[in-house]
């Protein structure tokens, strides 16, 4: 009898071994048939990007976000096809590799031409002095002590003869050690000649939005709802805007790429650090003249520029907030905010990261 019972246990313990087994080969086969589906709707991962797949979300302000301005409402139901997207915001690194194999010239590094500039601005502007029209870009002033109401940025920024790419705070600063920082001063002339030159494109708002939520669909932020969490997920100023920045998230200005955890998707720095160029331009009126009651399959955005504090200019939509960004001013560290900005001027806290489609890899094969 008792070897009965202990051939009977041993039997038991073999069959729970067995099951165990099946159970943990059964899980890698499925993970392995879930990982080859994921390539066969993707072709190739390309090296450096995420692939971002087809949803439908709720694109606009979300109901309980307190920041949200006129411009981004009504929210409204959109789909996007799945592509892919740069896990970072391009670097130093990567735009240097685009200008040593083309020799190509940004617009900081360009002498203005006022000619071509006072088409943009009211009739019967007149020309500034030469040395304001020498090549340069916007930097922040890092050294405002006092300001008078918060509707002048002027007293905040600077035009800096000499800031480029390479010279992001003037003549004396460099990017040496900088390789994995966002690259800056990059005007949209700039972004889509790199985006030629490594077969990419700029994101429409809309797919910057559906990659941002990552795998959410009506979220505020990258990683959900709690402002709480803004400092351990996103380079933002805090202190006293624009005098006083207390760094608690680290960093009192530009930051490196993955320095704050990714969303959901394996995306970095979607929020804060800098502003992300998208391809869609820049009209305050655009979501409300949209048909809502119906979802919207891929929009491209609006077909005009419009912006009633920049009327004479055509801007293009910049997402994702900077390390400027406060909740006393302009709290765009959220998935819906947006500003606009000029096709023709970068500045200290403007980049770009670029997406592709499964149609446009193949040119790479």
């Amino acid at each position: 009898m008792f070897m009965q019972i202990v051939k009977k246990k041993a039997f038991i313990c073999f069959m729970s071994l067995l099951l165990v087994l099946f159970w943990v080969l059964s899980c890698e086969k499925d993970n392995t048939k879930q990982k080859r589906t994921i390539e066969d709707l993707t072709g190739k991962m390309p090296k450096g990007m995420v692939w971002v797949q087809t949803k439908t979300f709720l694109q606009g302000a979300k109901a309980t976000d307190k920041y949200a301005m006129q411009r981004e409402k009504p929210a409204h139901k959109v789909k996007v096809d799945g592509f892919f997207i740069d896990k970072t915001e391009v670097t130093n690194a990567q735009f240097k590799a685009f200008v040593a194999a083309t020799n190509y010239v940004t617009v900081a590094e360009r002498k203005i031409d006022w000619n071509a500039l006072k088409k943009q601005l009211p009739s019967g502007t007149q020309k500034p002095h030469d040395s304001l029209l020498q090549p340069g870009s916007l930097i922040f002033n890092k050294h405002v002590k006092a300001v008078v109401g918060m509707q002048n940025y002027a007293q905040w920024w600077t035009w800096k003869s000499g800031a480029n790419w390479r010279h992001p705070q003037g003549p004396k600063s460099s990017i040496q050690g900088k390789d994995d920082f966002p690259v800056v001063h990059i005007a949209r002339e700039d972004a889509l000649a790199y985006c030629k030159w490594a077969n990419r494109r700029l994101p429409t708002e809309a797919e910057w939005e559906s990659a941002a939520l990552g795998n959410e669909t009506a979220t505020i932020f990258t990683w959900g709802n709690k402002q709480s969490m803004l400092n351990k997920n996103a380079n933002t100023w805090q202190g006293v805007f624009p005098t006083k920045n207390i760094d608690k998230d680290g960093f009192k200005y530009l930051a490196p790429v993955k320095k704050y955890p990714p969303n959901s998707i394996g995306l970095y720095d979607m929020l804060g650090n800098v502003w992300e160029l998208t391809n869609d331009l820049y009209n305050v009126n655009y979501y409300k003249e949209l048909d809502t009651s119906k979802i919207i399959h891929n929009p491209k955005g609006a077909s005009t520029s419009y912006s009633p504090t920049n009327p004479y200019q055509v801007e293009y939509i910049i997402k994702g907030g900077s390390f400027l960004c406060h909740e006393s001013y302009c709290a765009s560290f959220r998935i819906s905010a947006k500003m606009g900005t000029s096709a023709d001027t970068g500045s200290d806290h403007v980049g770009f990261r670029t997406v592709a489609t499964k149609e446009m890899l193949q040119v790479d094969k």
